[in-house]
């Protein structure tokens, strides 16, 4: 048996998805107010002077902050059905499915949120490491619970949970800068989905 780690947005999907959940989770209220709120944040992230991180935690405490966590969860499974279906590379899904031909264990690791991403990767039978949400008293803080699963936390996340040196031959797939700690844990580098040494 063989090890797949996929990244999930950009990946799997053809864009981001975390942005496109707030907006399906929160009221229009929220986003009118969060977005007039992280107006600013969003000029200086596409400036390149906000960090990805800081952008995401600021839109997560913007969007969910206050919401039940298990609405949270229970609109996660409706964006999961309803919502991620149209955005997936049939190219992810053909290798996944070879992947499973070939009775490897594929694991999803990804900056994704698990509201949805547990739900769309239980669906297709698939393990998941991802950003976790904290909640206190049944409604979520805004916060996240742990580190944001990017960059090396990906890769830290993945050595933890799984004992790397018993796999044959390890895979990996991602799209951004923020793969490449996850990357470099594999045999087989797929960036943007081209074959990389």
């Amino acid at each position: 048996m063989n090890l797949a780690l996929f990244d999930f947005d950009g990946t799997i999907t053809t864009r981001e998805m975390m942005r496109p959940f707030i907006e399906f989770a929160a009221s229009p209220r929220r986003i009118v107010w969060g977005g007039a709120l992280l107006a600013p944040l969003l000029l200086g992230y596409k400036l390149g002077w906000v960090s990805p991180n800081f952008m995401r935690r600021c839109a997560v405490h913007a969007g969910l902050r206050g919401l039940p966590e298990e609405q949270a969860f229970a609109l996660g499974a409706d964006f999961a059905r309803t919502e991620l279906p149209g955005v997936l590379r049939e190219q992810a899904l053909e290798r996944i499915r070879w992947h499973k031909a070939q009775g490897d264990r594929i694991v999803v690791v990804s900056g994704a949120l698990d509201v949805y991403l547990s739900h769309w990767c239980r669906e297709h039978g698939l393990e998941w490491l991802c950003s976790r949400l904290e909640s206190q008293g049944g409604r979520l803080t805004g916060r996240y619970r742990g580190e944001q699963c990017v960059n090396a936390e990906k890769s830290r996340r993945v050595a933890e949970a799984y004992d790397l040196a018993s796999y044959p031959q390890i895979y990996a797939y991602g799209d951004t800068p923020e793969d490449r700690h996850l990357l470099q844990l594999a045999h087989h580098r797929y960036y943007r989905w081209q074959p990389v040494a």
